[in-house]
C-alpha cells in the first residue's frame, strides 16, 4: 500500500526493500511522480546524487519517513573558506565550463553532456549539484541556509524553473535551445541588491559598481552553462521530445520564489 499526504509535511508510506536503512537517508517526497516511481521502478531519476545506494523495489516492507529540510548544498565548507570570491553573499565557485566568465574552471568532462561526474571528481561543480538536487528541493518553501554555497543552490533551482517555463511538450531541442538562448544570453536582469530581486532577504548589495559588474558576469556565466546542461537532460532520449519528468516540474516554485 502507498499512501500519499500532504506534502507540506513531506510524509509519505511507502513499499521498499526489506533492507531499507541506506534508504532513510533519502528526502522521500509525497507527490503523484513520486508514487509513479516507485511503482514503476524508475524512482532513482528523482533522487540526488546519492541515489546509486538506494535499493530497488524488489521484495517489499512498509515504511514512514517524515521528511522536514531540503537538502543542503555540500559545498557549503569550500565557499566559506578565505580563499572563495564572495560578492554580496554570493559565492562564485568554480564552474566547469567553456562559458567565458569570471569564474575559475574546472577541467571538462569526457561523459555526455547530459550525465555528471561523480561528487568526488575534480571536474564535479555546484551546477551539477543543481541539477541533482533541483527535483527534490523543489518541493519545499522552506529552506535553511547553512552557507554561502546553498544561496548559489537557491538561485540556480529558481533558474531552472524559469528555464523549464520557456519549453513547452511539442518543442523539439532546436525549438527549445533557441527560446532558452534568448533569455540565458539576456544580460538585462535583476542581481543582489536591484529592487526587484526575489531573494534580496537572503543577500547583501555589491558594494561598488565594480562588484556589481563582477556578480553580474558571473551570473551570466552560470545561466548560460546551467541552461545548456539543462537542455541535455531534457533531450537525453532524443531531439523531438522533451522529458515529461522534467517539464512536471516547470509550474513548482521553490520557497514560493521565481526571478
Amino acid at each position: 500500500m502507498i499512501e500519499e499526504q500532504d506534502a507540506s509535511y513531506g510524509v509519505i508510506r511507502f513499499l521498499a526493500l526489506d533492507g531499507v536503512k541506506k534508504f532513510q537517508t533519502f528526502s522521500i517526497i509525497s507527490t503523484k511522480s513520486w508514487y509513479k516511481a516507485l511503482t514503476t521502478n524508475t524512482y532513482s531519476s528523482l533522487l540526488p546524487h546519492t541515489s546509486k545506494e538506494a535499493p530497488s523495489i524488489t521484495r517489499y516492507s512498509e515504511l514512514s519517513l517524515r521528511c522536514q529540510y531540503a537538502y543542503n548544498s555540500i559545498f557549503n565548507e569550500d565557499s566559506s573558506h578565505p580563499s572563495t570570491p564572495n560578492i554580496a553573499k554570493f559565492p562564485l565557485l568554480p564552474l566547469r565550463t567553456r562559458v567565458r566568465g569570471p569564474a575559475f574552471t574546472l577541467p571538462l568532462s569526457n561523459l555526455p553532456p547530459n550525465l555528471s561526474p561523480e561528487p568526488d571528481d575534480e571536474s564535479y561543480d555546484v551546477l551539477d549539484e543543481v541539477l541533482s538536487l533541483f527535483r527534490a528541493n523543489t518541493f519545499f518553501r522552506n529552506f535553511e541556509i547553512q552557507g554561502p554555497a546553498d544561496r548559489l543552490l537557491v538561485y540556480g533551482i529558481l533558474w531552472i524553473t524559469e528555464c523549464l517555463g520557456k519549453i513547452r511538450g511539442s518543442m523539439n531541442a532546436r525549438e527549445a535551445q533557441k527560446e532558452i538562448q534568448n533569455i540565458a544570453l539576456d544580460v538585462n536582469f535583476s542581481i543582489p541588491g536591484d529592487p526587484s530581486f526575489p531573494l534580496n532577504q537572503l543577500f547583501n548589495s555589491p558594494a561598488n559598481p565594480q562588484e556589481a559588474e563582477t556578480l553580474r558576469q558571473y551570473l551570466c556565466q552560470l545561466r548560460q552553462e546551467l541552461a545548456t546542461r539543462l537542455l541535455a537532460r531534457i533531450y537525453a532520449e532524443g531531439p523531438d521530445k522533451p522529458s515529461k519528468w522534467w517539464l512536471s516540474f516547470a509550474k513548482r516554485k521553490f520557497m514560493g520564489k521565481s526571478l
